[in-house]
């Protein structure tokens, strides 16, 4: 593993969500035709694109944002990419069209409910492809985002030099089908989801357990929640616990944070073994609300 190359400035760009989380806090979840009162609420800077760049960033990893906003995203949140020194050239934003927002909903045992308004994030036409700057990057991540603008975005990157890193998330369970993930797939070298999303990977390619996808991509990385994450790849497995954490303000987003953690170690030419470790701990750092 090494770093950028030395004509490439910037480490990693990552395509996806930038969204305005909605947070609502409740004692207990309504049952069927019920209505429960809310507790509190705040918004909050979100969305997997958002996560990852904050969490990369503050681990010293030069990153950049391709993301679509809309009416009523705050400008604040822009100058808040700025001075953490994000890269917001590819940061869009669309005019007569809704932002993407979330309304994540928190009940007193810490499970969630969540909502989300694509916005002007729900289709890819029209939508804006980086020019040559481009050349800036030395990876591309892809997360939630219209598969056809993703791959889109891949084709344009492959073709400039960039390595590329595929994440659709919990996506992958209703945007992408089994073709388009292929296309993906066949293209990238890193493979990032959760148990379910690497469980839904293994469907689409016709698999039976995770080992079966090192057959398209060089390198899996399935993180576990409470039981750490694990990395397969073509010269074995590899298995971290996951960190501690002192106390719970979020998880949302503690999936994002990992991956930042891991890209700063990445970055940085460590073993496989201490990028898991990384991520681990900077997810553990999200969950306390360290940010």
């Amino acid at each position: 593993m090494t770093g950028p190359p030395a004509d490439r400035p910037r480490d990693l760009l990552v395509s996806g969500h930038v969204i305005v989380d909605r947070f609502l806090s409740v004692r207990s979840f309504p049952a069927a035709d019920r209505t429960v009162p809310v507790l509190s609420g705040r918004a909050e800077l979100g969305g997997t694109a958002t996560n990852i760049v904050w969490a990369a960033s503050r681990l010293g990893v030069a990153t950049g944002l391709v993301a679509r906003v809309g009416d009523g995203f705050p400008d604040e949140y822009v100058e808040t990419f700025r001075r953490a020194g994000v890269d917001v050239r590819g940061l869009e934003r669309i005019e007569g069209r809704p932002t993407p927002t979330c309304y994540i909903i928190e009940d007193h045992a810490g499970d969630q409910r969540t909502l989300i308004d694509q916005g002007v994030m729900g289709a890819s036409r029209g939508a804006f492809v980086p020019p040559g700057w481009l050349d800036d990057y030395a990876w591309l991540h892809l997360t939630t985002a219209d598969p056809a603008f993703q791959l889109r975005l891949m084709k344009a990157a492959r073709a400039r030099g960039l390595k590329v890193a595929a994440d659709p998330a919990q996506e992958i369970h209703y945007r992408w089908d089994r073709r388009p993930f292929r296309q993906l797939l066949g293209s990238s070298e890193i493979l990032f989801g959760n148990r379910s999303e690497i469980a839904r990977a293994v469907e689409f390619v016709g698999a039976r357990r995770a080992e079966g996808l090192l057959e398209f991509v060089p390198l899996v990385v399935r993180t576990e929640g409470k039981e750490g994450a694990t990395a397969f790849s073509r010269a074995g497995t590899v298995h971290v616990r996951a960190a501690p954490h002192a106390r719970v303000r979020t998880l949302v987003g503690a999936g994002d944070a990992f991956r930042g953690g891991f890209y700063a170690a990445w970055f940085a030419g460590q073993p496989l073994v201490s990028c898991l470790t990384a991520g681990t701990r900077s997810s553990a750092r999200w969950i306390e609300g360290v940010r």
